[in-house]
């Protein structure tokens, strides 16, 4: 990691422990850090949609902050604790959404996503957005920390040391259960597209 990337994190983590101890003022410093990886964020799940789908990544990032902004819910130790939790925040308006186009078009211009190979396995196809919460649910009644890995990798945008840190795991052992969980996921999500 860059000294800059160390710095900006660092700051940001200062700007969101400031923020949940009350101090309302920091959120206009806090505002354009947070934004601009929300939407790096929100990109990255949405940037393969078809010209169809109406959830842009601005309403996901605006949806996200919201959320996230909620006076009732600022409850987070760090960036990556932050970030853990925007990675929920994030999964569970792509699912809302999806499940709301589903009733409204039964199946017609359902949300996809990309999974590249790093979040399941060789498939990289696209796939639905509920089959992948069905799949990570599953995953996570079998497994909850492979499952929370996944989340975190793939919602929160988290690198395998933050993901680490996070859950006060080994580098070698987040790397191990990512693997497992990217192959077991790969095997579910290719038996939703047959």
């Amino acid at each position: 990691m860059h000294e800059a990337d160390a710095a900006d994190r660092e700051q940001l983590t200062h700007f969101l422990n400031r923020l949940a101890l009350g101090q309302q003022e920091v959120a206009d410093q806090l505002m354009p850090q947070v934004y601009a990886e929300l939407r790096a964020l929100a990109y990255s799940h949405l940037r393969n949609q078809s010209a169809s789908h109406t959830l842009q990544p601005t309403a996901l990032v605006h949806e996200a902050y919201l959320r996230l902004f909620d006076p009732k819910r600022c409850q987070w130790n760090d960036r990556q604790h932050f970030f853990a939790l925007a990675a929920r925040v994030m999964r569970q308006i792509l699912v809302d959404h999806a499940r709301a186009q589903h009733r409204i078009k039964r199946g017609e211009g359902r949300l996809r996503v990309t999974l590249d190979e790093s979040a399941a396995g060789e498939t990289g196809n696209d796939i639905e957005v509920l089959d992948l919460d069905a799949a990570l649910t599953d995953l996570s009644s079998q497994d909850e920390r492979q499952g929370r890995i996944v989340e975190l990798r793939f919602f929160g945008g988290l690198e395998v040391e933050e993901v680490a840190g996070l859950l006060e795991l080994s580098k070698s052992t987040v790397e191990r259960e990512w693997r497992a969980a990217r192959a077991w996921l790969g095997v579910r999500l290719e038996a939703c597209g047959d």
